[in-house]
């Protein structure tokens, strides 16, 4: 190979190394992060934050989860079919929520029920209820399917 060919090559393996980084290197946190249960993350020391905490929590809804979950409790209604929740689920599982905040996937279409006792119509739908399971509040996210929009419109 002559000196021209190395140099394509050698622009190329940056190039690659650069995607990688990028790729691996999505934002900048003081710690790093480990999963857990579903995409509940703990976070290890560094010299900015001294103490391990736990984040937030995205898991399946199941009635014994919602009972046994402590915090902030929000149910998502949740269908594979609509691109609007599909683009919410995965607006959440890219987010680090906050510590004491869990969200639960709810089926919209299996979960009937449910949907009946919190007044849900819509898919895209978030309740929030408090420790006896009462609605405290919902709010629909299908015309901005996105995790700060449920900061923003049920989280205190």
């Amino acid at each position: 190979m002559n000196k021209r060919a190395w140099w394509v090559v050698g622009l190329v393996g940056i190039v690659v190394l650069a995607g990688v980084a990028a790729y691996f290197g999505k934002g900048t946190m003081p710690t790093e992060y480990t999963a857990t249960q579903g995409n509940q993350k703990e976070m290890t020391p560094t010299a900015e934050s001294p103490t391990p905490t736990v984040a937030g929590v995205y898991m399946d809804y199941s009635p014994q989860a919602v009972a046994d979950t402590k915090g902030v409790r929000l149910l998502f209604f949740y269908a594979s079919w609509c691109p609007q929740c599909r683009a919410l689920d995965q607006s959440i599982k890219e987010t680090v929520l906050p510590a004491g905040v869990t969200i639960f996937k709810v089926d919209y279409d299996s979960n009937q029920a449910l949907r009946q006792r919190y007044g849900v119509t819509l898919q895209t739908t978030l309740v929030k209820i408090d420790a006896d399971g009462n609605k405290v509040k919902s709010y629909v996210t299908y015309d901005e399917p996105s995790y700060a929009t449920i900061a923003r419109e049920l989280l205190p």
